[in-house]
């Protein structure tokens, strides 16, 4: 797996605009990868997707009208390169029917991260839940723990038993 790029479905990347209790652990996840200057990809059904969530966010009340602009034009400048490989759609529909999954979106996740041979990272977790055992490269938000996060629990832990943080 290439480790200088990594694929995101839309549900992580709506996590920087429309906030949730993940957002934080995404936004520290998104920062890492700038830190380390990885380049981060998406076929090119994320732009359709992440625009859809938005608007039927919207539509449902559950984001407000006024700030509905505002996230779409946010979430379009996230440093997302869309690619549409050939074979791309082809590839989406046999891991859709290998995974017994009722519809190909994710599938295209999948099957871009495994053409460019880099890591998918997903907050989806039934869509992790049905491939990560035959897919090691797909990961779930809910599993990642930043380094600082790490540093301030064990510097949380040192300070409950009196013990000098590391």
């Amino acid at each position: 797996m290439m480790k200088s790029l990594v694929c995101v479905d839309a549900s992580l990347a709506l996590l920087q605009v429309l906030r949730e209790p993940q957002s934080a652990l995404a936004d520290a996840l998104w920062a890492d990868w700038n830190r380390r200057r990885i380049k981060v990809i998406a076929p090119v059904l994320w732009g359709y997707e992440v625009t859809s969530v938005i608007r039927k966010n919207t539509f449902r009340g559950l984001l407000a009208v006024e700030a509905e602009e505002r996230a779409l034009n946010a979430v379009h400048r996230l440093p997302v390169e869309l690619w549409q490989p050939p074979g791309l759609h082809q590839r989406a529909w046999e891991l859709a029917r290998r995974f017994n999954r009722p519809a190909a979106y994710d599938a295209h996740y999948l099957a871009l991260a495994e053409m460019a041979g880099c890591p998918l990272w997903t907050s989806d977790e039934r869509l992790y839940n049905a491939v990560h055992n035959e897919l090691p490269w797909v990961y779930w938000l809910g599993n990642y723990r930043p380094s600082h996060v790490i540093h301030e629990t064990q510097a949380d832990y040192a300070t409950a038993t009196h013990l000098p943080s590391p």
